[in-house]
Order: C-alpha cells, then sequence, then structure tokens
C-alpha cells in the first residue's frame, strides 16, 4: 500500500532504529503513541507492542540519531498510520464476510480450493450455475484466456493453468507436477462446484474426499506413503511398474560390407543382372536343338510345316483348318 511505504520513511527518518527492531509491525510505533522520539520513554505502548519490545523500543528512542521533524511531519505520518490501521481492520472484516459467504454458498469448492480462488472464479464465471456448466478442461484454464488464444494462434503450448494456480495444493506441488496436480484439481473442483449448484446439502462431504484424494495423488508422484481415506482403511499396495519382454538384441550383419566405391559396385551389379538375362535368353534355344537331335535320331521330324515351307494342305485339314490325325499320321510314315 503506499501509505504504509509514506509512514515507514517518514517515521524512519526520525526514529530509524525503532523501526528496524519492528520491521515486521504493520505500522510504525512512535509516532502512534509516542509522537515525538523525545516522549517515547513516558508513552505506553503497551496496546500495541508486547512488554519486551515496548522496553527494547524505549531504550533505542533514547539513543535513536535519526533527523528532527516538525509538527506538521508528525500530524501528516499519524494520518498515514491511521489509514494504514483502518485499511487493515476493513481487510480483515472483507476476509471473514468472504469466508463466511463462500462456506454457505460454496463450502465444497471451498474446502478444494479456499475462499479465495473460489470467490475468483465464480466471479470470472458470473455465478455459481454459470461455472458448474464449465468442464474441467476449462475451469483449469479459467483467467488465461489471453494466454490460451496467443498460444494457440503462435502454435505454442497452451497454459496449464488460470486462476487455479493459487490453490494450496498446486502451491505444495514441485514445479514439475504442477500441470498434473492442476488437472486432477480442476476435475474433482468441477464436479465439487456442481454439487454446490444443485445438490441440496450444505456440507463439505464431497469437497473433504476430493481434497484428500488430490493429496493422495501429489503423494503418490512424490513418491511418498499413500495416504488413507478413513481411519479403519488401509492403503492399498502400488501397483508395479509394467515391464515388457526384453527386445532381440540387434547384430551388425557383416554381408552388407564392401570395400568397392559405391560407383563400381553398381556398374558391377549391373553386369551381373545382363549376365543373368543372357543366360536365361539362351537356355530355350539349347533345349530345343536338344530334342531336334532326339527326334532325328528317333525319325519324328517336330518342326512345324509352316517352318519347312508346307502348308497345312499336304497334311490334311480338319474343319477349321488345321491338320487332322490321319494326314499327319501319313505325314509321319513317309518320313
Amino acid at each position: 500500500m503506499r501509505p504504509r511505504v509514506c509512514h515507514r520513511r517518514l517515521g524512519g527518518t526520525h526514529g530509524g532504529a525503532i523501526a528496524l527492531t519492528v520491521a515486521g509491525r504493520a505500522v510504525h510505533p512512535t509516532p502512534v503513541g509516542a509522537g515525538m522520539r523525545s516522549n517515547a520513554v513516558n508513552a505506553d505502548l503497551s496496546e500495541i507492542l508486547p512488554e519486551e519490545l515496548e522496553t527494547e523500543v524505549k531504550e533505542l528512542a533514547e539513543i535513536s540519531m535519526g533527523t528532527e521533524i516538525s509538527e506538521d511531519d508528525l500530524e501528516n505520518i499519524i494520518y498515514l498510520c491511521d489509514q494504514v490501521i483502518s485499511i487493515s481492520e476493513y481487510r480483515s472484516q472483507l476476509y471473514d464476510y468472504l469466508k463466511n459467504r463462500m462456506s454457505a454458498i460454496a463450502p465444497n469448492l471451498t474446502t478444494m480450493v479456499g475462499e479465495l480462488v473460489g470467490a475468483r472464479l465464480i466471479a470470472h464465471a458470473g455465478s455459481l450455475m454459470n461455472l458448474a456448466k464449465h468442464p474441467a478442461s476449462t475451469v483449469q484454464i479459467l483467467g488465461a484466456e489471453k494466454a490460451l488464444f496467443r498460444a494457440l494462434k503462435t502454435k505454442h503450448d497452451t497454459p496449464k493453468y488460470g486462476l487455479i494456480y493459487h490453490a494450496s495444493l498446486i502451491g505444495q506441488a514441485a514445479p514439475k507436477y504442477k500441470g498434473k496436480i492442476s488437472r486432477v484439481l480442476a476435475a474433482k473442483a468441477a464436479l465439487s462446484i456442481r454439487v454446490d449448484a444443485l445438490g441440496d446439502k450444505d456440507t463439505p462431504e464431497i469437497g473433504t474426499e476430493n481434497r484428500l484424494k488430490v493429496e493422495e495423488r501429489l503423494r503418490q508422484l512424490e513418491g511418498r506413503q499413500r495416504l488413507t481415506l478413513s481411519g479403519s482403511g488401509k492403503g492399498k499396495a502400488a501397483t508395479p511398474k509394467y515391464k515388457g519382454p526384453a527386445a532381440p538384441v540387434a547384430t551388425y550383419n557383416t554381408a552388407t560390407d564392401s570395400t568397392l566405391p559405391s560407383g563400381k559396385k553398381a556398374k558391377l551389379e549391373k553386369k551381373e543382372k545382363k549376365k543373368e538375362k543372357k543366360e536365361k535368353a539362351a537356355r530355350p534355344a539349347e533345349d530345343e536343338d536338344e530334342d531336334e537331335a532326339v527326334a532325328e535320331e528317333e525319325g519324328v521330324c517336330l518342326r512345324a510345316p509352316r517352318a519347312a515351307g508346307l502348308g497345312w494342305a499336304g497334311l490334311g485339314e480338319g474343319k477349321k483348318g488345321k491338320p487332322s490325325g490321319h494326314g499327319r499320321s501319313a505325314r509321319m510314315q513317309e518320313h
């Protein structure tokens, strides 16, 4: 707050040692209770300071080497201190009011994420009923819409949490587990919100049970002992990690090694393929020559009559112009 900064600066110039002694206090005690530094010995500071600290402050006020201030400065300091005190009291009253209202309206949500975060979620959605209509994925990033659309536009990773990041459960998680815990917490919080909006009970039973589950998941991620959900139940043993069959060990194939350059190797492969083609083409011709030689020895002509310059007429034709069996047998007898 700006008034708090001002009164610390002004009061610290008059009693610097006292300001260091009570650094954790909300206001500077000297101008409030004693006014000037010279009046600190006779002032009663028991209302704002404990007895031990009061004695120390009075001793330091006598030996403090701060600068002198005027009456106008003292009036401004006291006015600022009164403002800080009134704002601090109003803040505590507002927190009590918010705590009571959240406990009455959304007790399960309050148990899950706290009064302040729950109130921010409801305010962002517009009402408790509107918040109950949102899925868990929307509750998780509620409040980070600008970052979400920027990530979608630039094709980067989307945000993992929004307003729910300020919940105490996410604060307890390690940085690498915050995303997982925020997803689990958003899922359980969405259920709690729907129970608060549509249910008949005003007790935080569902919220308490869901919070225990989230804490159990957090400890499971961190490798701690699992919690029990009830006093009589016992925690189940953790499921052992699945280990599949060992993959076969790959060996090096030495047949693929070659000392020849890639160009020469390709030329040799082409030559071998050409040789194989020539050998395949030469094999049918050799088979035909062998058949003719055997036929000549037996006295049978296997060559086609057309290749010998004869027509089918000399052999006797059938109905379709093909040689009949009688003409063929007569020809073979002539030979």
